[in-house]
């Protein structure tokens, strides 16, 4: 059944989600895939009928064979690419993960080389600039308690035109 005109001009965006995880020093766990030559961080798409917080617990125990709780809504942000149109991603808080959940991580051997606990500083040299910006500001949202809205990695501008 074809849309009719106003369906058709609504968004259909891709959405993703993911999970910050951190150490005792405060750093963020990054993984390295096997298919970029940027680092990332434990995360993937939305499938059909799937919540984006059960999305990053998936991706999760399927990227690092663990299944920490994850908490709560860090960053929701608009991000559309051109090659794959309107995306929306969501990050949650994993917490700081204990050294018994650590010795347990196993990477998904076909996807992911390695892992690493990366400082705030060294973000920006391990990741794209728009990841980078996104990771920086929901860590930000977590030491504040407090979710962020953003657009391309950054909060947008509010003001009324």
């Amino acid at each position: 059944m074809a849309p009719n005109a106003h369906e058709a001009k609504m968004a259909h965006p891709r959405m993703a989600a993911g999970a910050l995880f951190f150490d005792d020093a405060g750093r963020v766990l990054m993984v390295e895939p096997t298919y970029k030559d940027y680092w990332e961080i434990p995360g993937g798409y939305v499938e059909t009928g799937e919540s984006p917080l059960h999305a990053a617990i998936r991706e999760v125990q399927e990227e690092l064979g663990v299944t920490p709780p994850l908490g709560r809504l860090l960053a929701v942000d608009w991000a559309p690419s051109e090659t794959e149109g309107d995306k929306v991603l969501y990050l949650f808080d994993g917490g700081q993960l204990p050294p018994e959940v650590l010795a347990k991580i196993t990477l998904q051997a076909d996807e992911l080389k390695s892992f690493a606990f990366v400082a705030a500083d060294e973000i920006n040299g391990r990741t794209i600039p728009r990841l980078a910006r996104r990771i920086l500001a929901a860590m930000e949202a977590r030491a504040e308690a407090a979710p962020v809205y953003l657009e391309h990695g950054a909060k947008p501008d509010t003001r009324a035109a």
